[in-house]
């Protein structure tokens, strides 16, 4: 379940820090929608501030189990006279029902990381490895890449092991960098480019549905308003993914605006349905 709160300041960036503040939350966190840029005015005449919208995810209230009405009682009788207690067995012959022990299951292992193979050599696999071992190396990392051929001159990477957050970094832009790295490193001095994805814990899929729900959320807002909404600032991958997700939906057209890196998305209301446009 998806909720959201707005607020306001001087920029943009206090206005998401408030929320942010107000929330508790971190960046990560939310997804931000701009719903007024702030105006200096003239003099200071007519000047207001940012408006956002931060969007957040609760998890579902569970289910209140009903608790059935109360039967009525009937009346108690009057209780008979106990009878005559009998004689106690003496202490030494009484047994003792000893209970059984329950044994706590044991805890799963932990299951450890798999490292395939290396590429064979010779092979443009293996010299993406190379150079993404040297490159994880100089930062610090463990990790281990895997390249494979997903396409053609296309290659997909994932990134293997322990605490990959690091790796990945707010909203995946240490993972945008590691991968615009490789890809100017492999095809340097090269006639035929190639095209190198990297990936680590599936972040891509899941920014990738995350976006897709955030879509079809802000165009629900735009048909029922009637007003258009820009969404933060989002690199040329993402903005691609809201483009594809908006494509069919009705009475909506996406297109781009602002220049890198503050490129944003507007979700914009239209009678008729049109292709999305953007630069890249």
């Amino acid at each position: 379940m998806f909720k959201s709160i707005e607020a306001t300041g001087k920029t943009l960036d206090l206005a998401i820090q408030a929320g942010l503040d107000q929330l508790g939350l971190d960046r990560d966190d939310v997804s931000v929608e701009v719903l007024e840029q702030p105006r200096s005015g003239f003099f200071g005449i007519g000047a207001s501030p940012a408006k956002v919208s931060l969007t957040y995810e609760v998890p579902d209230p569970e289910p209140v189990p009903e608790t059935p009405a109360p039967r009525a009682e009937a009346p108690q009788k009057q209780p008979k006279a106990a009878p005559a207690p009998k004689a106690e067995a003496p202490a030494s012959t009484a047994h003792k029902v000893e209970k059984p022990k329950v044994e706590k299951p044991p805890k799963p292992e932990k299951k450890p990381i798999e490292i395939p193979a290396p590429a064979p050599e010779g092979t443009m696999e293996a010299t993406i490895e190379t150079f993404l071992k040297g490159l994880l190396e100089h930062m610090g990392s463990d990790a281990v890449p895997s390249c494979a051929k997903s396409g053609e001159d296309t290659y997909a990477v994932e990134l293997i092991g322990e605490h990959l957050g690091m790796l990945i970094g707010r909203r995946g832009d240490t993972l945008d960098a590691i991968q615009h790295i490789t890809n100017y490193a492999v095809n340097h001095g090269k006639s035929k480019r190639v095209r190198v994805n990297v990936d680590a814990e599936n972040y891509r899929k899941k920014r990738e549905e995350s976006l897709q729900r955030l879509a079809e959320k802000v165009a629900g807002k735009v048909v029922r308003s009637r007003r258009n909404i820009t969404l933060e600032p989002m690199n040329a991958y993402e903005r691609h993914v809201i483009h594809a997700a908006l494509q069919d939906y009705p009475k909506v057209t996406t297109f781009s605006t602002g220049t890198e890196p503050g490129r944003r998305v507007v979700v914009a209301y239209s009678a008729y349905q049109s292709v999305p446009q953007d630069d890249e």
